[in-house]
């Protein structure tokens, strides 16, 4: 008899543990967590208007703005960088957010200010990368600014079609933008970096997917 009172004791008090420890640990979800794991709501980031934006020197700008929010909800994002339309140049300006827990998103634009001293510039033409033995060729839509093909010099392939821009005297960039390769179909982000220019040539570095960091240099024909 005491026996069997002894084993329902431990019974007993094994179950109580049990229940107890299962109500210590009852998963709790809810908008800031999911058991006993917390969660986070990353940010979102989103620009209104166009990536590029090319202006001529003297216009007014006005940032058409972003979207930010987190969870829902607008925050207010960081911006950094500015434009001065009286100043040729090409400008980048980031917008970013962080949540509490240190996760961040960002977006960009990227606007260019085109020189009035560049009017009467023409770089339309043809010019031949003597290293893969393939052309390029740019073509004038506006003061300064330029449709050019395959301007990395690509052996194989259409390569990417971009917009250029001449800014002031005769200084190019491929300003920072979305452009496609027919190729390959989607769109990449693609840019310039140590852009220099003469009538008979020009060289940059074209920075976009799979094309490394060499200077690439064009002769006109």
């Amino acid at each position: 008899m005491i026996k069997n009172i002894f084993s329902l004791t431990i019974l007993v008090a094994a179950a109580s543990l049990i229940l107890g420890s299962c109500r210590k640990y009852s998963p709790v979800s809810n908008d800031q967590n999911v058991g006993i794991s917390k969660i986070t709501y990353y940010p979102i980031v989103t620009i209104k208007g166009e990536h590029l934006m090319i202006l001529k020197q003297g216009d007014a700008y006005t940032d058409p703005g972003v979207d930010a929010t987190i969870k829902d909800q607008p925050v207010t994002p960081v911006v950094s960088g500015s434009v001065n339309t009286a100043v040729p140049a090409v400008y980048n300006i980031t917008y970013s957010a962080t949540n509490e827990d240190g996760f961040s998103a960002s977006d960009w634009r990227t606007v260019v200010v085109i020189g009035n001293d560049v009017a009467a510039n023409d770089f339309s033409g043809t010019y031949l990368r003597a290293a893969t033995g393939v052309t390029s060729t740019w073509t004038k839509t506006a003061p300064g600014v330029y449709n050019v093909d395959n301007p990395g010099g690509a052996a194989v392939g259409v390569g990417y079609i971009v917009i250029a821009v001449n800014y002031t005297g005769n200084k190019i960039a491929i300003p920072k933008q979305y452009a496609t390769d027919p190729t390959v179909g989607s769109p990449g982000i693609v840019s310039s970096s140590k852009e220099t220019y003469t009538p008979a040539q020009y060289s940059w570095v074209f920075l976009a997917g799979g094309y490394g960091t060499g200077l690439r240099t064009f002769d006109k024909q």
